[in-house]
């Protein structure tokens, strides 16, 4: 994409009401808008971001025998009703709405109703179970403060994921498995050194439930974290007898204190909706029995948040190669005719070669304005060409998360 064509521009400062970092970068960067609090629009560079996160999400949950769906975000009245979730006093930060002719309807902030409705149609046999159904959405919940940009959103994209099985022993198989897919997603994210496998408090579903927690100041949470074993345990819900449940004596943890940033979650759920709901399986002794069921979510736009306030630095944003909105950030100083051919082409070569590529074709800009926004926009390989670096048939390429420069030439830039 030329930098000229990209409708959206850098900005110096940030919105003033704006007090998250990850919100000031990526507003100032020109990856999102911000409608209001807690709700925002993804421009062209912030969707390539949420996109490239949910294909590395999708991979890994496709690999353990997933199945992707999508489901409406208006709920009806009847199914939270039969759990008793139509309720202030038991969901607190909800949206509900209503049809013209009255009848209530709720904004979904989870699905585990209406996909329990929708198994209904397909399980009636132990023959029909396991199965893992999840989707990518848009939620809403009623926040009453919204004050840490996109990861405390009222309006947020999601991927929550529903398993169903005949028994709690075959869930806990699975349940363990999306432990390691949680972590595999969140180190190709690029921050699965600075994630905890969290015990904590698993209300409403279950007595206790495991979160994915990441180190940052940024955080609302604070944690007690093992560096060497890779887990933690909230400091709200700590108690001695979670360690008990969690199978290690406190003396067998080395724990460290910091403020994290809950970036997913897991849940046993047992019985909690397919019961009420009539979700039932019929058993090899030919009685019928409710499915087993568990829940496991983690915030795309909260991720992406999270990375930002996590991995930048003083100059602005630094991505991560597997989710970064370009591949290579294409630079140009040329203003003289054949120079700017030559830039030219080397964009289109690289095109044809499927590299990702965002070129700086800006005419009047100055070099050290281009150097300013490459470095807040983030994109991990900068490659510079100009007069200078033509002259020997070369570019200067830079990481974004070194200092080192080099200075290659752009046959190696082309054949690497």
């Amino acid at each position: 994409m030329k930098q000229s064509q990209l409708f959206t521009k850098t900005r110096k400062e940030a919105p003033a009401d704006e007090v998250s970092k990850n919100a000031q970068l990526l507003i100032r960067a020109g990856y999102i808008y911000k409608e209001m609090p807690g709700v925002y629009s993804f421009l062209p560079l912030g969707l390539r971001i949420m996109e490239n996160i949910k294909q590395i999400i999708r991979e890994e949950l496709n690999n353990v025998g997933s199945q992707e769906i999508s489901m409406t975000a208006l709920q009806t009245k009847e199914k939270w009703e039969a759990t008793n979730r139509w309720s202030d006093e038991v969901v607190d930060n909800w949206f509900r709405t209503q049809l013209k002719n009255g009848t209530e309807l709720g904004l979904a902030f989870t699905h585990e109703e209406p996909i329990a409705e929708i198994m209904k149609q397909y399980v009636s046999s132990y023959k029909d179970l396991p199965f893992f159904a999840y989707q990518f959405q848009t939620k809403f919940r009623n926040e009453l403060r919204a004050k840490s940009g996109i990861m405390r959103g009222r309006e947020f994209l999601m991927k929550d994921l529903y398993s169903f099985h005949t028994n709690e022993e075959t869930h806990l198989e699975f349940y363990e498995l999306m432990k390691e897919v949680y972590i595999k997603i969140f180190t190709r994210l690029g921050i699965g050194e600075q994630t905890f496998l969290t015990m904590s408090n698993g209300q409403p579903f279950s007595k206790y439930s495991f979160e994915f927690q990441t180190l940052s100041e940024a955080g609302e949470d604070t944690i007690l974290y093992d560096e060497k074993k890779k887990v933690a345990i909230n400091k709200q819900d700590y108690s001695e007898e979670i360690f008990t449940d969690f199978g290690f004596k406190k003396e067998d943890f080395d724990f460290k204190e910091a403020r994290s940033i809950e970036v997913g979650d897991i849940y046993t759920l047992g019985t909690k909706y397919s019961e009420p709901l009539g979700l039932l399986y019929t058993n090899q002794d030919g009685k019928q029995v409710s499915v087993f069921m568990g829940s496991y979510g983690i915030g795309v736009s909260r991720l992406m948040g999270t990375i930002v306030e996590v991995l930048a630095d003083d100059k602005g944003i630094v991505w991560p190669e597997s989710i970064a909105p370009f591949q290579i950030h294409l630079v140009s100083l040329c203003s003289e005719e054949a120079d700017v051919k030559k830039a030219d082409e080397l964009y289109e070569t690289l095109k044809k070669q499927n590299k990702e590529v965002l070129y700086d074709d800006r005419q009047g800009v100055r070099a050290g304005e281009k150097f300013a926004d490459s470095d807040l926009i983030g994109i991990p390989l900068r490659v510079i060409i100009s007069p200078k670096t033509l002259a020997n048939d070369s570019v200067e390429v830079k990481k974004r998360n070194e200092t080192k420069v080099e200075i290659i030439t752009i046959d190696k830039l082309l054949n690497n």
